[in-house]
């Protein structure tokens, strides 16, 4: 009786589990939860940016390649942050920089006119989101859905365009 008990649970919490996405950094997987501060000092989950379609975008401000994106992300961001997407309602960015300079990051923030989310632990390259993501070079970047599902990642200018109008 104890073994037909214990093969019947075993079912159920295979069956409970079955289908569910893994946290991870695959494309499928639920993106892992990031909790940095913004440049106020307020921390900003990831998580609470559910039900949009985000882009998470690491940077800094020395970085030139991600300097030179910024256009891009603008123009971006400014024509699809209330666009009705199949995977989410509206887009938006969650910036993790990787800067170490609470000024020069915030200057950056300033200069470009980055509207979205930004935050950052000013700890250079051991950033904790740097480090959930596994980030190794920048510029590094991982589009999730509403439900914080993973759906594309290292995607830049006419790719991210394409694919968030394949989603439209």
């Amino acid at each position: 009786m104890r073994k037909f008990f214990l093969i019947i649970l075993f079912c159920c919490i295979s069956y409970i589990g079955f289908g569910q996405a893994e946290v991870g950094l695959e494309i499928g997987n639920i993106a892992p939860e990031i909790n940095l501060p913004d440049s106020d000092g307020y921390m900003i989950p990831l998580s609470s940016l559910r039900g949009k379609v985000v882009l998470i975008d690491f940077w800094a401000s020395w970085c030139a390649p991600c300097i030179k994106e910024i256009p891009n992300l603008v123009n971006i961001y400014n024509e699809y942050k209330d666009e009705k997407f199949s995977v989410g309602d509206g887009f938006t960015i969650y910036g993790v920089s990787l800067d170490k300079d609470r000024k020069q990051w915030t200057n950056a923030i300033a200069k470009h006119n980055l509207l979205w989310t930004n935050v950052s632990d000013l700890n250079f390259w051991k950033s904790e989101g740097a480090k959930i993501y596994n980030v190794r070079a920048i510029q590094a970047c991982f589009l999730i859905d509403g439900n914080g599902i993973i759906i594309a990642k290292n995607l830049r200018g006419k790719n991210l365009l394409v694919i968030l109008e394949s989603y439209k």
